[in-house]
């Protein structure tokens, strides 16, 4: 079962995703908040696995409470970020700050459902038509900077590789299909990466890479 803890100011807005949450069988929705202030409050009361977190929020805004969340640490859940707009700088800080992705709040229900199990097991939840406009649009670096190369220097070749296939929204499925290899070593692979480079998530593994100049704005999601 995976506990989720849905967070929005409008209580219209809340009441529908708990509606539509407690319909499926394996979510449970163990709490609300109307703020960031209560959200972050609620995850170490509640302990949920799963935050969907409004940005634009009085008291406390879904940046400032998904950075809280994360500095939990091993109390922490993961963040899905849902958002009117599919371009906003809001969104992209929440997603430097550690959420797991974000989705728009007119995603259906199925995707919504989807969302919090993908988020749930640690995968990134990052649609490519959405996503790859936002880090483009504030991502401007056309070469790998010297630091970048410091901070990658730990990493072998295959985990750079993969770390490209990453930072392309690949899912492990895909990444392994790719360089014929199982999912399995692909999760051991990702998992050493994310130890490597200190990130809390896949999510924070894209936005490093295109920050870094790793993978460049407007390559292709099925390249290679």
């Amino acid at each position: 079962m995976i506990r989720t803890l849905v967070t929005d100011d409008q209580a219209l807005v809340r009441g529908g995703l708990c509606a539509m949450l407690e319909s499926q069988q394996d979510i449970e929705v163990v709490g609300e908040a109307a703020d960031g202030l209560e959200a972050v409050e609620q995850v170490k009361l509640r302990r949920p696995d799963v935050v969907l977190m409004d940005v634009r929020m009085p008291r406390m805004d879904g940046i400032e409470a998904t950075r809280r969340i994360v500095a939990l640490g091993e109390r922490a859940a993961r963040v899905l970020i849902l958002t009117t707009f599919d371009v906003d700088e809001y969104v992209y800080e929440a997603l430097r700050a550690g959420a797991g992705g974000f989705l728009l709040k007119d995603s259906t229900p199925a995707r919504l459902a989807d969302g919090i199990r993908t988020v749930a097991t640690g995968e990134a939840l990052l649609a490519p038509s959405v996503t790859r406009r936002l880090v483009e649009h504030f991502v401007r670096r056309p070469n790998l900077p010297a630091t970048a190369e410091q901070l990658f220097a730990e990493l072998t070749t295959r985990e750079m590789d993969i770390l490209r296939h990453v930072a392309r929204g690949h899912s492990n499925a895909e990444i392994a299909a790719t360089l014929f290899l199982s999912e399995a070593t692909v999760k051991t692979h990702v998992t050493r990466i994310l130890s490597k480079l200190d990130l809390r998530g896949r999510v924070q593994a894209v936005v490093l890479a295109y920050e870094t100049g790793l993978v460049q704005p407007g390559e292709s999601r099925t390249g290679s």
